[in-house]
């Protein structure tokens, strides 16, 4: 690592000269009340955290497994939401270095995370490329699919999202991890079972389709009505729901209302 930013607390000094400054105060209290968040917020815009992160790997393209957790885990000791951010952008365009062994400590940023902004961050985007380049640590997904926090729970079901998305990933797994959960009144859980099926049924519908059906009696509402999104009619009737998706009545009205603006 260089020798101006050698340590965890260099790190938060960079980032916190680089981001504080460029923040808003109503922007700051608009972000900390949507995310209902007892954090510290500068509010700073995604794109400077992202130009951050990217001027501090430029300047650190040598960082060792050892340098992105002390890193990391010091920018997430902190109380701040951009500080935390910025961990988790320095992670991803740093993936590669990880591997399965990283995944115990990257699992304690998610148990820290406690909000969706972090953990739909990191779980696909760092913990789920380490699984993409070894897929041997799919093994912690049926461990952390039954934790006490529905947090880490909601990492197990959307690690894969990118690579169940593209086409990939292990949606057998991912189906056994999920049906446990369709019984949780979780809103979050809820959330992300239906997110990951919305996104399968893009290239693979009768997956996505032949799970809400078996489980018909147990899925929520939410989630069957969020999986279910760009089903075929027919499927959709299937599963008890009209034939069109009410996101295209509601488009069809915005291009109408855009063409007699």
């Amino acid at each position: 690592m260089a020798s101006w930013v050698s340590s965890g607390p260099d790190a938060v000094r960079f980032f916190t000269r680089r981001l504080r400054p460029a923040g808003s105060a109503a922007r700051a209290r608009g972000e900390k009340a949507y995310l209902k968040s007892e954090l510290q917020f500068w509010g700073t815009g995604q794109d400077p955290i992202r130009l951050a992160v990217r001027e501090f790997c430029d300047a650190h393209r040598d960082l060792s497994r050892a340098d992105l957790r002390e890193v990391a885990q010091t920018l997430y000791a902190t109380d701040v939401h951009e500080l935390r951010a910025s961990a988790i952008g320095v992670l991803e365009r740093n993936h590669p270095t990880l591997v399965d062994r990283d995944l115990p400590w990257l699992i304690t940023l998610v148990r820290k995370s406690k909000s969706w902004a972090y953990v739909d961050w990191i779980a696909p985007k760092v913990i789920g490329n380490v699984i993409a380049r070894d897929p041997r640590a799919r093994r912690r997904l049926r461990i952390w699919a039954r934790d006490e926090d529905f947090w880490v729970r909601r990492a197990a079901l959307l690690a894969e999202h990118d690579a169940l998305r593209a086409g990939g990933g292990d949606f057998a797994l991912w189906s056994r991890l999920a049906a446990p959960m369709l019984d949780e009144r979780e809103f979050f859980i809820r959330k992300a079972i239906g997110w990951v099926l919305r996104e399968v049924s893009k290239k693979r519908p009768a997956l996505s389709y032949e799970f809400l059906r078996k489980h018909q009696d147990r899925v929520s509402r939410l989630s069957l009505q969020e999986g279910a999104k760009y089903l075929p009619a027919a499927e959709r009737k299937a599963l008890g729901l009209p034939a069109a998706a009410p996101w295209i009545a509601r488009e069809a009205k915005r291009k109408v209302a855009s063409r007699r603006s």
